[in-house]
């Protein structure tokens, strides 16, 4: 099946660079996503790396036409999973998480990795869920600096219906929130890599109604910030850009 219809935007190419994710809302086939939930209840042990292996309805989830296409977009056609993957588990009465960055953020201008974060339930704001913070991909901060950070202005809660796949950055900050509600918050969390460096774009690119979209770069704030941050985010954003587009290394 080609991915061609499934593929990404220039529009949402451009919001995924300015904010550092992306939100699929999967049509997945009727049960599949109850019966990964199931599944995973099932399970003694959280096997790690080993989920795909336990729970074999995941193949079917990341490689759904819809979730390809996004995929294929950001990474380019021959990207690879990794072989880091984990099943969080948010369970009635936890605490919400410290902000982290799963990456080591050094301010660079490409899309390497991203996160793919599948939710089988339905996630509302009882159940503990994922927190991010949009355009923190091009931020650095000490492990022990974002730990005493609480709520942030402009952070989106991904409340979202059950097949929903967030991809994000691999260094955008985020944090799981408090469950107090009365079951267990799954999220699978598997890694994609970009294997070779992109020559053209590709996702759906139109050169010609482009060149309107990419004045959000200087203009769009993915969050309140000073004038300063935003100044050097606008050079990041454009170099992000360019690297999708095949335009060299740099």
């Amino acid at each position: 099946m080609s991915d061609k219809p499934y593929l990404l935007t220039d529009d949402q190419i451009i919001s995924f660079v300015i904010h550092g994710y992306h939100i699929v809302e999967v049509d997945f086939p009727d049960g599949i996503n109850e019966m990964v939930y199931d599944e995973i209840s099932q399970l003694e042990n959280n096997p790690g790396d080993g989920i795909l292996d336990a729970v074999p309805k995941l193949y079917q989830v990341y490689d759904h036409p819809q979730v390809r296409g996004a995929l294929v977009s950001l990474l380019g056609k021959d990207y690879q999973m990794s072989g880091h993957r984990h099943c969080h588990i948010n369970p009635p009465g936890s605490r919400s998480q410290s902000w982290h960055q799963d990456g080591v953020n050094q301010r660079h201008h490409q899309v390497r990795t991203v996160l793919a974060m599948y939710y089988p339930q339905d996630v509302t704001m009882d159940l503990g869920p994922t927190v991010i913070m949009p355009g923190t991909h091009f931020r650095n901060a000490p492990t022990d600096f974002m730990a005493t950070y609480a709520n942030l202005r402009d952070q989106v809660t991904l409340t979202v219906k059950a097949g929903t796949i967030a991809i994000t950055h691999y260094d955008i900050w985020h944090a799981a929130a408090r469950n107090i509600g009365d079951r267990n918050r799954y999220m699978l969390k598997f890694l994609f890599n970009r294997v070779s460096d992109p020559v053209e774009p590709s996702w759906n690119h139109d050169p010609e109604e482009v060149v309107s979209l990419t004045s959000r770069f200087a203009f769009e704030r993915a969050c309140q910030c000073s004038q300063s941050d935003h100044y050097k985010e606008r050079g990041l954003r454009h170099k992000m850009w360019n690297h999708l587009l095949g335009r060299g290394k740099e």
